[in-house]
């Protein structure tokens, strides 16, 4: 990556924040009434008079609505009060109808519970000390992006976000990056949890996110990550070895407790009142990029993982745990449709 920066590029840098809404050269910090007037008040026109935008309960904020070819390179966004999984982020290519991107905003950047702080240092994601959430996966446009948050939740919220754009000419190849959101409370039992499923194209897959909430005693992450890969029907082509496998973790992450970890491909942190080890009402997020090993279909492509413990007697236990998940890949088609978004009591965290 460092080499690419000592050549010469077409590209014109541009970034949509709320002191310049249409990324325009030449036109940030112009705004003489916004969200900061009165702290800006013996200041003026350039000094922060309008860094965040205030969405009210029940409205949709457009954050971005771009017209042209390129790319988001990053971004970055911060809610200042606790509106926690109720806000929905939706991300739009090329006037396309359904949202390629479709999920909680925190749960996007793997932290359900982001008010409950835990630092994340991987490459496509970041999560800096107190909420800066920052991604970092690239999202090619040929005509265009739409970028909406939804507040579903009760209260106002102050958002402060930045989208760091290239206007350039993108591969003809190029594929559109997406996010689903899924959640089930609780599994049923003997079924497996479906991460992603009924996606259809070219492309590849490039992550996981879950946010596990486990409902029994005992070690829960004895469950396979399957991967159906082109046809695959009852048996998949990618099976694991289990949960803590497949997140590049072993043997429960318990060195004489769990030990959190955040790595740039692989990472887990542990959420809950309590410290001791293998006691229900425990909540776990565990994210894995598939960065250097993408996994590729030409057609379609479903992704489940089980819900497994441990009987007294020593058989597995099918669980029936609190399971969300964002799933992250990036395709040539924008048609496949999402599941119908849950109503917030279905994932809403309570403390």
């Amino acid at each position: 990556m460092l080499s690419s920066l000592t050549t010469k590029k077409d590209i014109r840098t541009f970034s949509i924040t709320p002191e310049n809404l249409t990324g325009e050269k030449g036109k940030g910090g112009m705004a003489t009434e916004g969200s900061a007037s009165f702290a800006a008040r013996d200041l003026g026109q350039g000094w922060k008079v309008n860094p965040y935008l205030i969405v009210q309960p029940g409205e949709t904020a457009v954050l971005a609505d771009i017209k042209g070819q390129g790319a988001i390179k990053h971004f970055w966004i911060t809610d200042v009060l606790p509106a926690g999984r109720l806000l929905v982020l939706r991300i739009y290519f090329d006037g396309h109808k359904n949202p390629a991107v479709e999920a909680p905003l925190s749960d996007f950047f793997a932290s359900a519970d982001y008010n409950d702080f835990r630092q994340i240092n991987s490459l496509p994601i970041c999560v800096n000390p107190a909420k800066g959430l920052n991604c970092y996966f690239e999202m090619p446009y040929f005509t265009g992006f739409r970028v909406e948050i939804e507040n579903i939740g009760p209260h106002v919220c102050n958002l402060y976000y930045q989208l760091d754009c290239e206007e350039k000419i993108i591969p003809k190849d190029s594929l559109y990056f997406h996010a689903q959101f899924r959640c089930v409370n609780p599994l049923p039992y003997k079924e497996d949890y479906v991460i992603l499923d009924k996606i259809k194209g070219y492309g590849h897959y490039v992550g996981t996110y879950l946010h596990w909430g486990v409902k029994s005693n005992g070690w829960w992450g004895e469950g396979e990550v399957k991967f159906f890969i082109d046809g695959d029907k009852d048996f998949p082509t990618l099976c694991g070895t289990g949960t803590e496998d497949y997140f590049c973790g072993s043997c429960n992450f318990d060195v004489g407790g769990y030990r959190e970890y955040s790595t740039p491909y692989a990472g887990m942190s542990k959420v809950g009142k309590t410290d001791e080890t293998y006691i229900s009402q425990r909540y776990f997020d565990m994210y894995r990029w598939h960065i250097t090993d993408p996994v590729y279909f030409k057609e379609d492509l479903k992704v489940t993982v089980q819900a497994l413990g441990w009987r007294g007697d020593g058989r597995y236990l099918p669980l029936r745990d609190d399971i969300s998940s964002v799933a992250y890949w990036y395709s040539d088609n924008l048609d496949d449709e999402y599941p119908e978004f849950p109503n917030k009591d279905e994932f809403e965290l309570i403390k």
